[in-house]
Formats: structure tokens, C-alpha cells, sequence
């Protein structure tokens, strides 16, 4: 069963449309990260800067900026997702997000204001923070009626939604899955990833010899996944669990490896096939030695290949989500050249990793990208690679 995805809307420190998101990964620009100070710890941050559209006050229970940020990826494929809701009806239509934060920034905002005033504000509700509030919202907002839930295994569940959304469609509970995610900054993983030790004291530098730790970001990605022919093909998922450690990768990479080896066999693709990898790349010490290590082993240093987190900061359960839209914008472009996603770090390569074809700005592949594959990892080993190619 081939299936297809049809349409993506995305938001992230790039920017709030396909046009000016594509335009801007492809030169590189860092400009979308800044000092942020508003959570707690002072460092760079990768936010959303564009105004989001507000929630109805009949929707007020799920009124959080996680939320919001779906319904601004919402309304750029609103059209294609009112088609098959007309096409195949509002029960055969599911909702599968992934997400690490939901709504918790509204806790933590109604926590402070009980600590002054000895109660919670007015407009707090438990539902914005829980995790499966996104999934909730869009399933009420659209009025559809088949599955729909979130899947949080913190910086893969963007990517596993689309394993998930995949089987629905394939054991036929639903004809199209509207598939994503969202993450919003809070101070819970600003300050989380502080006390670790892994937030970087500058711009992040994936692969870099200098590299000290990420940029947090945020973002929304969605996409509407169907067996109705769309511009680029679902190909191939691989998924592994190694459970090395809680939050340290395993430096083997044997998992990750298989992995993406998995996504390759189910894509029923070969390594010299993929025209593009998005790494990922977070620009921590061990997480890029893994994997240098692990693409190395796997696809040598010929396939160009790049972190996209070095202009859009690390966007935790939505990254898998965002990444996989920035190779749906390169596998649904016109550009007979093929440019590509540079790997931007504004730092020296590592010579102590193994070698890696890291795309640099300006960089073309000397024809159209047709097959593209792109990695995410979790805390926990939850290792996740998925291939798509042009339609």
C-alpha cells in the first residue's frame, strides 16, 4: 500500500509559511535564534516570532500556545484537510501528534500567579497542559471522528506519530490521518536541559569541533497523510530501542544503525540510493560523536547530509515532525539543482569524528532530490529514521 503525504503546514524560528521556511533553510539563516531570559536561565532559544491565531473561547479549556501553534500549521492545509473530510467523512479521518511539552508553559504561568495570589487564574485548565490535549483540540475543532491521540517519547514523538498514523491507515480505521506535532518553550525544559549541562553558551554548532550543547526551539508541523496521490511518498519507517541510558546515547550506535538500516529495508531503498539525510544533530558532545559514527558505518562520507538545528534550535517532540518537512519541501520543490540543506554551525569540522559529507551553504547535489531520510533520538535509546522520496 503506497501512501502519500498530501500537504504540510510548519512554523518554527524560520519562519510561518512553506515559501519563506524553504528559502531561508537553504541559506543557512541563523537569524531566527536569539537571547531569550524569559524562562529562568538566559541562553539562545529557537522561537516562533510570527503572531498565532487565537482560540475561540468555545474551545477556552484548550487555550495554551502549544495549541495555538497547531492551529496556525492547521490553517495552511486547511483546504486539502475540508477535501477529505468531503472525500471520505469525518469518521474516517484521524488525528496521530506527537509532543514533549503540550501546554505545561500554562502551568507553570498559573503556578506562579497561585504562589502571589493564593489562587489559579481564571483562564487555567488542566487540559492545556496534558499531553494529549493537541490531539483533543484538533479532533474538536474539525469536528472529525476517528482516532486521535498523542504519542510522547520526548525528542522522537513527532516521528513515531508517523509509524502510528501509518498502521490506522493500513489496518483501514481511517482513509487520511492529519500526522505531526508541536512544542512550545517552557521553563521546564529550558532549565531541565540546564541542570544537565547540555544548553549550549552560544549558537549551537552540530558537528562542530566546539560544539558544547543545543538551542531549544519550538514548532509546529502537520501534515495530512492518505492513499490519495500527493507529492511525496511515505517509503520507509525504522524504529529501534536500545535503552542504553535515560539520557546519554550509546556510543556503539549498534541501534541506531539498525534504525535506519530498518527505514532503508522497509523503503526498499539502499544507502547510495538516500540523496539526503537530516541528521539529528543536536550539537551536544556524545549525541553527534554517535552518530557520525553510526552514518559513517552506514552510509561511508559520500551522502550529503546536514543538521537542520543550527537555524531552528532543537524543537524536542516536534523536531522529528519539522525535520521531516523540511525534506517534503526539498522532495516537492522545482529546483532541478537539488540545493541543499546546509549543515550551519559557524564552527570548524571535528577531526576527531568519523567523516560525514556535511552540506555546506550553496552546496547543490547537481540534479532534482528525489529520495530523502531523516533521523531523530530520544532520551531512553528511542532511536527513529524515516525515508521519503518524491512522488
Amino acid at each position: 500500500m503506497t501512501l502519500y503525504l498530501n500537504d504540510v503546514g510548519l512554523l518554527c524560528a524560520l519562519g510561518n509559511s512553506k515559501a519563506e521556511v524553504l528559502k531561508r533553510l537553504l541559506v543557512g539563516d541563523r537569524s531566527g535564534l536569539t537571547v531569550s531570559d524569559e524562562f529562568g536561565t538566559r541562553c539562545i532559544v529557537g522561537a516562533v516570532s510570527s503572531d498565532l491565531p487565537e482560540i475561540d473561547e468555545r474551545y477556552r479549556i484548550y487555550n495554551c500556545r502549544n495549541n495555538r501553534l497547531l492551529l496556525a500549521a492547521l490553517s495552511q492545509i486547511e483546504p486539502t484537510v475540508t477535501d477529505m473530510i468531503a472525500r471520505f467523512g469525518a469518521d474516517r479521518i484521524g488525528i496521530v501528534l506527537g509532543t514533549s511539552t503540550s501546554g505545561v508553559r500554562n502551568t507553570e504561568l498559573a503556578l506562579a500567579y497561585w504562589a502571589d495570589h493564593g489562587v489559579l487564574p481564571d483562564q487555567f485548565h488542566y487540559k492545556q497542559q496534558q499531553m494529549g490535549a493537541g490531539a483533543d483540540f484538533l479532533a474538536d475543532f474539525l469536528g472529525v471522528q476517528g482516532p486521535a491521540y498523542t504519542i510522547s517519547t520526548a525528542c522522537s514523538s513527532s516521528g513515531k506519530a508517523f509509524a502510528s498514523a501509518r498502521r490506522l491507515i493500513r489496518l483501514d480505521l481511517c482513509d487520511a490521518v492529519i500526522v505531526g506535532g508541536a512544542d512550545s518553550l517552557c521553563g521546564l525544559t529550558v532549565n531541565g536541559f540546564a541542570s544537565l549541562e547540555s544548553i549550549s553558551t552560544g549558537l549551537c554548532k552540530p558537528f562542530g569541533l566546539h560544539r558544547d550543547g543545543i538551542n531549544i526551539g519550538e514548532a509546529a508541523s502537520l501534515f495530512v497523510l492518505s492513499k490519495e496521490p500527493g507529492p511525496v511518498v511515505l517509503q520507509g519507517i525504522g524504529a529501534s530501542s536500545d535503552a542504553y541510558h535515560f539520557a546519554a546515547p550509546d556510543p556503539d550506535a549498534t541501534d541506531v544503525i539498525r534504525a535506519m538500516q530498518l527505514a532503508l529495508d522497509d523503503a526498499g531503498k539502499t544507502p547510495a540510493q538516500i540523496d539526503y539525510l537530516n541528521l539529528h544533530g543536536t550539537a551536544t558532545v556524545l549525541n553527534d560523536a554517535m552518530e557520525s559514527k553510526a552514518v559513517n558505518a552506514l552510509f561511508g562520507s559520500t551522502v550529503a547530509a546536514s543538521s537542520s538545528k543550527g537555524m531552528t534550535g532543537h524543537a524536542l517532540g516536534a523536531a522529528a515532525a519539522l525535520e521531516l518537512a523540511f525534506c517534503w519541501l526539498l522532495l516537492s520543490s522545482d529546483d532541478e539543482l537539488g540545493t541543499l540543506i546546509p549543515n550551519s554551525n559557524d564552527d570548524e569540522p571535528d577531526p576527531l569524528l568519523p567523516a560525514l559529507h556535511l552540506a555546506k551553504q550553496g552546496e547543490t547535489l547537481g540534479r532534482r532530490i528525489d529520495t530523502c531520510q531523516s533521523n531523530s533520538f530520544a532520551f531512553g535509546g528511542n532511536n527513529l529514521s524515516i525515508v521519503v522520496g518524491r512522488a
